[in-house]
């Protein structure tokens, strides 16, 4: 049997990481199984175990490639280095559009994905986490990236411009997270809810806005 090319190998594992995807967000990732991807390729199931041992494995890799092709790491680093730390305000508000810009780009597709993503942490968090092991440090989400390099970046802040936050920045980090969720939440079931007084409505460069605002205020003290 002729020995199967890197490149032809790398081509079908895709192909199956692209059929998880559509199956990811169609439905829930906790009621995913194997028999939804193998469907879904059309392989059949002894191929698709040629590539993938099993559905975590497979998952693994989704993580990694909806991850390496939604970076903001390099977008943050960018504004938050051309603001310093004088200019924090104005970082604060530039970071928090380019936050709503990515979810817009992003789309309601990717974004229900990573609300499956976190039903499964909450319904199955060892799962979750030897999944997220295996990752490593490399492998940024957006939320990673916030948590990480903005927490960085408030701490230098407090410190070189002496303020005094009425919250300590791990609490401001807190709630941006929680908000930048609830941000998601909110957009992805008013562009997919059909109810006129829903759809469309949940504007997030606003909410993103407001999100700016009441950090500042808070970092004000």
């Amino acid at each position: 049997m002729p020995k199967v090319s890197e490149e032809y190998y790398e081509k079908k594992r895709r192909e199956i990481i692209d059929a998880a995807y559509r199956v990811c967000v169609r439905k829930p990732i906790s009621s995913v199984e194997m028999k939804d991807i193998i469907a879904e390729t059309g392989f059949s199931h002894g191929a698709i175990y040629r590539y993938y041992k099993d559905l975590d494995e497979v998952l693994h890799d989704l993580v990694i490639t909806v991850n390496s092709e939604n970076r903001i790491d390099e977008k943050l680093d960018k504004i938050l280095r051309k603001a310093g730390t004088e200019n924090w305000e104005s970082a604060l508000r530039k970071s928090c559009e380019m936050f709503a810009e990515h979810i817009r780009k992003m789309g309601t597709d990717l974004l229900k994905l990573s609300i499956y993503s976190d039903m499964l942490a909450m319904s199955d968090p060892e799962r979750v986490g030897r999944i997220m092991e295996k990752l490593g440090t490399e492998e940024k989400s957006p939320l990673i990236t916030l948590a990480g390099t903005m927490g960085a970046y408030l701490t230098r802040v407090v410190s070189e411009r002496k303020l005094k936050p009425m919250k300590s920045v791990e609490e401001i980090l807190q709630f941006m997270i929680a908000t930048y969720h609830g941000i998601i939440n909110g957009y992805v079931l008013s562009e997919c809810f059909q109810g006129e007084t829903v759809k469309g409505k949940y504007d997030p460069k606003r909410m993103f806005s407001c999100l700016a605002e009441s950090v500042i205020l808070m970092m004000k003290g």
